[in-house]
Formats: C-alpha cells, sequence, structure tokens
C-alpha cells in the first residue's frame, strides 16, 4: 500500500513554495484548499497575548465551513496591531482568490508562526500565494511542500494517517504538524483568548460540524494540550481539521462516530510524539503518566508540573534518576496528593513509595534512561484519575537555539 499522506484523503489540493519569509531557501508560504466547502473545526492558544492570524481564524470558522487554510513560516504576525489584522484578511483574500468556485475570505483560515512583534512581508507574502496556488496539486509531493512550509526551528516534518471503515466504505484520516519550540498548548474551542504548534488535518469522510468540533475538542486535550517542550504557550497555536465528505462515507451512528474518534485520537498522539522527540535540543522523549489520582483533572495538572520542570528535564538529560524532583513537582501541582500513599517507576524500575526511597542500583537505572523513550510512572493511589503528558529533556543546545533566535 502507498505511504499516507495530508493528501491521501479525497477531495484536497495543497502547494508549498518559497517567499523569501524565511532566512533561509525553503518553503515558507503553504496552501491547503478543499475542492468545494468542507466541514471544519479549530482549536486556538488560549494565551491572552494572541496572534492576529488566530483571532481572524476564530471568526472564519464559526460558520463550521471552510474552503481551506493559507500559512506563512518565518514571521507570526503577533503583536503587530490593527495591521496585523488587515494582513491576516489580505492572505484570506487572496487564497480564496487562487481557490476561486466562489470562495470567500471568511472561507479561509490564515495562521503564521515565527516571529513575533514585526509586520508580515506582505508584498513577499502576498507573491507566494499567487505562487502557491499555481502549483497545486495531490500528490505525496505536494503534501510534503506544505508540510515543509509551515517549519521553522523543527529539525524534520512531522505527519501521520489512519484509514479505516465507515461501514462499507473506506476512510482515510491524515494530518501534519510543527512544533519544536514554545510549545505547551492549552488550545480550547472557545473561550476567552487566554516556535508555536500548528496542526493542519484532512479527512475524506461526511462529519456535521457540531460532531467535527466535539471530537476534535477531544483528541486536542488527550494528545496536542498533553504535549510540551518548554511549558510557553504560543500566541499562534493553531490546530484545524477538515472534512470533505468524498468518500462517500458518513460519520453519524455511534459506533461511526467511535470509529472516527479512534483515528483521530491515534493521528493526533502520534504528531504530538513527533513534536515531543523533536523538541529543541532534544534527545529523547519523556513520556510522564500519573495513575489513579483523585480525578482526570489532577492526574494532568501533576503530569504537565513534571513534565514542565527544567529540573526534571534536565535529570533526564543527564540520564539522573533524581526521584525527589518528579515527586516534589506533582506535589506543587495544586492537586491533592499524598507522597505518602504514592508509588514511582522509571523505566519501568521502582524508585520511590509510601513515603521513602527504595533501594536501587543507580548505575544500572541511568544506564536505563539513556533511552530514546522514557517512562516516568507515578501511581498516586488515591482515585481513578489518570493522564499521560509528553516531554523531552532540556540540553545545553535548547538554550543555545533560544538564546540565539532573536538575535
Amino acid at each position: 500500500m502507498p505511504e499516507l499522506h495530508l493528501l491521501s484523503p479525497a477531495g484536497f489540493r495543497a502547494a508549498g513554495v518559497y517567499a523569501g519569509i524565511k532566512s533561509k531557501h525553503a518553503p515558507d508560504v503553504g496552501l491547503l484548499l478543499a475542492d468545494g466547502l468542507a466541514a471544519a473545526a479549530a482549536v486556538f492558544t488560549t494565551n491572552r497575548v494572541f496572534a492576529a492570524p488566530v483571532k481572524v481564524g476564530r471568526a472564519h470558522v464559526k460558520s463550521g465551513r471552510l474552503r481551506g487554510v493559507v500559512v506563512n513560516a518565518g514571521n507570526a504576525n503577533a503583536c503587530t496591531g490593527k495591521q496585523g489584522e488587515r494582513d491576516a484578511l489580505r492572505m484570506c483574500d487572496i487564497a480564496a482568490s487562487v481557490a476561486g468556485a466562489g470562495a470567500k475570505r471568511a472561507h479561509i483560515l490564515p495562521s503564521s508562526t515565527g516571529i513575533i512583534g514585526h509586520p508580515l512581508p506582505m508584498p513577499k507574502l502576498e507573491r507566494g500565494i499567487v505562487e502557491a496556488g499555481q502549483y497545486l496539486g495531490r500528490s505525496r509531493e505536494h503534501a510534503l511542500l506544505f508540510a515543509d512550509a509551515i517549519l521553522t526551528t523543527d529539525l524534520v516534518r512531522k505527519s501521520a494517517a489512519a484509514r479505516f471503515k465507515i461501514g462499507r466504505q473506506t476512510v482515510t484520516l491524515a494530518g501534519v504538524c510543527k512544533g519544536s519550540g514554545m510549545i505547551g498548548p492549552r488550545m480550547s474551542l472557545k473561550g476567552p483568548p487566554q516556535a508555536t504548534l500548528l496542526a493542519y488535518l484532512t479527512t475524506d469522510a461526511a462529519v456535521a460540524p457540531a460532531l467535527l468540533r466535539k471530537l476534535l475538542g477531544q483528541a486536542t486535550d488527550a494528545s496536542f494540550n498533553a504535549v510540551t517542550v518548554d511549558g510557553h504557550t504560543s500566541t499562534n497555536d493553531t490546530a484545524c481539521l477538515l472534512a470533505s465528505g468524498a468518500s462517500g462515507a458518513t460519520v453519524g451512528a455511534a459506533r461511526d462516530a467511535r470509529a472516527f474518534a479512534d483515528a483521530l485520537d491515534e493521528v493526533c498522539r502520534s504528531l504530538a510524539h513527533q513534536i515531543a522527540l523533536d523538541g529543541e535540543g532534544a534527545t529523547r522523549v519523556v513520556a510522564i503518566t500519573v495513575r489513579r489520582a483523585t480525578s482526570a483533572g489532577a492526574a494532568r495538572a501533576m503530569a504537565r508540573a513534571i513534565a514542565s520542570s527544567p529540573l526534571v528535564k534536565s535529570a533526564m538529560h543527564g540520564n539522573d534518576p533524581n526521584w525527589g524532583r518528579i515527586v516534589s513537582a506533582a506535589g506543587y501541582a495544586g492537586v491533592p496528593f499524598d507522597a505518602d500513599r504514592c508509588a514511582l517507576t522509571l523505566q519501568g524500575t521502582p524508585v520511590f513509595r509510601a513515603g521513602r526511597p527504595l533501594p536501587i542500583d543507580a548505575a544500572a537505572v541511568s544506564a536505563s534512561l539513556n533511552a530514546k523513550d522514557v517512562i516516568v510512572d507515578l501511581d498516586c493511589r488515591a482515585g481513578t484519575g489518570s493522564a499521560t503528558v509528553w516531554t523531552c529533556d532540556l540540553s545545553k543546545e535548547y538554550v543555545t537555539i533560544n538564546a540565539d533566535y532573536h538575535t
């Protein structure tokens, strides 16, 4: 079977071109268009400092129908005032004209990623969108060019896909994302707006917009909102899902919705894991699982506190089985937690139980931490809540990248 990609779901075209926005010669403007109006859902950053394309995107996706997305990398269009909003709308105008067939500004969701506080270089961006429109296609190469066009400090492109049955019809669901630094997403479907995570997903199933919003929200909480590189919630975080309906399969019955939700969860979790693996300066992924907490919310809070601790992340980089940093991070998460009841394992080795350290072969545990995937398991023994958060280690390279990012 050919490798699945973003354009494997029927009904979509994409392109990515270099417009001169990035300092390096690599695609920096991308277009992803559906053949007609597609059901759409999107989640956005909850940072109260949010970029102009986020404001515009929130308004445009309210209808539940979009023709597609236009995205640029190299400039976040954040903290750019009214001019930033006008520029984001201009991106939508040009993308709609490229889409044709009655497409309107409000049918396009804009995204930007890159440096904050600089106006978009609109002449370059406008030419780039028009050029991308001339190169739209449905091949794997077109999908890869779009995936490249959204990258900033990422070292690799990130993609995932799943194929499954709805009734007798085969449905494909695929996605790409970017994220390497400034990653601590807290994305929401609604509510006040409180290196960036951008994710774009396509499916050829027919899904009602209301159901699409619900399923994307659930998948986001268990995936994109469960990954952190540095705990810094971006001004531009966006994840958008487009459903073309071109497969002829309709997600209506509860059984079909479960199948679709399972596939969406699988794709989003894979993308989240890839973000952690490609974290700036990262050498490993660390999965923090908290089990038997008083609630799922409490488990998430503890897992995120542990995953965001620079002391924990530094210890992971040094293969240091420093259980004290992990337990104490759970203790300041602001949720019920009793260290005298909990048990902690690192890479399957029990290191702490019932308020006391356990005898371990420190050298052996340290050696086990020198792996691409590290598992931290905290059993609270207090309830039924559980959660997993993915992070990465904190290296000297991370400091170097971010010390030099602006200058």
